[in-house]
């Protein structure tokens, strides 16, 4: 008797110090990653919802207003899970550094230390990454970033919730349905000398 006792105590402590980080987040803003695109149809602008060009595996749409957020998308498949929500992009009203950092500390406090810096050097683009992985390998990327100057990104700060596995899995999907031609690319123009190559790579 007193054996089981003690080993109820140590499940108990053992519980108790596993850290709130070590969950596995899927739901942002509303939205839940693996849910169906369909019941959102109240948060999403479906008329938006289009096949991506570069990765044709996938779909996005743009949000309806939500309060505390000025824009954001939604990322669902198209091949091995149809329409189920893969990323969810959402840019934040406040675009203060102030409200950053303090967004920063709450995520840290709720899912520990960040994993990775995906921001550059110089921090006009702060970016910071967690990873998680839950009992059925299935994987999330979360990424909080603040964004001063760079135009390639949104200004301001955003944080992107991806499940990566999946994302994965819907690549497969559509490389095995869409499998690449094996003749080689014809191109238009007569094959050009190394000579010739370097004049059309350099302007004049």
């Amino acid at each position: 008797m007193g054996k089981k006792i003690i080993i109820l105590v140590f499940g108990i402590l053992l519980l108790w110090t596993i850290p709130v980080w070590a969950e596995f987040p899927v739901h942002l803003g509303g939205f839940v990653l693996g849910e169906d695109i369909s019941k959102y149809q109240g948060l999403v602008q479906m008329t938006t919802c289009r096949e991506m060009a570069r990765t044709p595996y996938l779909a996005e749409g743009e949000i309806m207003p939500l309060q505390g957020f000025k824009s954001g998308l939604i990322t669902y498949g198209l091949c091995h899970r149809p329409n189920k929500i893969l990323r969810i992009k959402l840019k934040f009203i406040d675009s203060s550094k102030n409200f950053f950092s303090l967004l920063l500390d709450r995520y840290t406090d709720r899912f520990g230390a960040p994993g990775e810096y995906k921001g550059d050097p110089f921090q006009t683009l702060v970016a910071w990454k967690w990873s998680f992985t839950n009992p059925q390998k299935e994987r999330i990327s979360l990424i909080l970033q603040h964004n001063k100057m760079i135009e390639d990104e949104k200004k301001g700060t955003v944080v992107k919730m991806t499940l990566t596995s999946q994302l994965d899995n819907e690549k497969i999907c559509y490389q095995k349905t869409h499998p690449e031609p094996e003749s080689p690319v014809q191109f238009s123009q007569p094959k050009l000398s190394k000579e010739q190559m370097w004049k059309h790579f350099i302007p004049y």
